[in-house]
């Protein structure tokens, strides 16, 4: 499994995943699952996969490559991620992939028990085109994060999605998104281990089409340690202060 999430802000897209794949307990490895497409000054797309890493491939490969498309009726269509005109295009190209692979692989895969699980955040912007967040199903549709909900999370999302529901929003600045981000991974990281270090940020400012920071974080992250020390002590402290039950008999 894995933990994907991206922060849409004012100032900025905050991007953050995981890296542990499995196929079973006593097969575990490490794997990138963010991947960004950068020309200067003209645009910025980044795209977290999770899901069976098979199918995250193939998709990949599709929005990536040049010539390869199943479905002629989309010839005239971009044919990548570098060719789109802006990113709901860019949704629409992945969704579209990831029909095409299951249209090859689904009935094999799921012949094999395997089930076809898969989908991506896409984040970004072109330049002449606003900044943009999608989440992208299995089934090729998409959402996309507003104003109002300025967070997606795609894998194991539950463990890390507390204090974003209670935290995160659009007004927060990028350098508190990244502390949120950091809690979120880490407390997911707490309670699955399907969930694995290192994990990769990756920073975006709005209009700069180009990557602020990127980052990977392992155990011996000095800020990181800092930051899993802090909050885990955090809360033990606002435990321990809030008031004691005062129910009667």
């Amino acid at each position: 499994m894995t933990y994907c999430l991206g922060l849409y802000l004012e100032e900025g897209l905050v991007f953050l995943s995981d890296t542990r794949t499995n196929a079973g307990v006593d097969n575990v490895s490490t794997y990138c699952k963010m991947h960004h497409f950068h020309e200067d000054q003209e645009r910025l797309i980044v795209l977290l996969s999770s899901g069976n890493l098979a199918v995250t491939q193939a998709v990949l490969h599709r929005v990536t490559s040049s010539n390869l498309r199943l479905n002629e009726e989309v010839e005239k269509s971009p044919k990548n991620l570098r060719e789109v005109a802006d990113l709901y295009q860019a949704a629409e190209l992945v969704g579209d992939a990831v029909r095409e692979v299951y249209q090859h692989d689904g009935k094999a895969l799921e012949a094999q028990g395997a089930g076809f699980q898969v989908s991506f955040l896409l984040g970004g912007q072109i330049r002449g085109e606003p900044m943009r967040l999608f989440q992208i199903y299995s089934a090729g549709n998409f959402i996309e994060a507003t104003i109002d909900t300025p967070f997606l999370q795609i894998g194991e999302h539950k463990y890390g999605k507390p204090i974003l529901d209670r935290v995160v929003k659009y007004q927060t600045s990028i350098q508190d998104g990244i502390k949120l981000s950091l809690i979120s991974m880490d407390s997911t990281l707490r309670s699955n281990l399907s969930v694995g270090m290192p994990v990769d940020l990756l920073i975006y400012e709005r209009d700069s089409f180009q990557s602020s920071m990127r980052r990977r974080i392992d155990e011996t992250d000095p800020y990181f340690q800092n930051l899993r020390g802090y909050w885990s002590s955090a809360l033990q402290h606002a435990y321990q202060q809030a008031p004691d039950p005062d129910w009667q008999e």
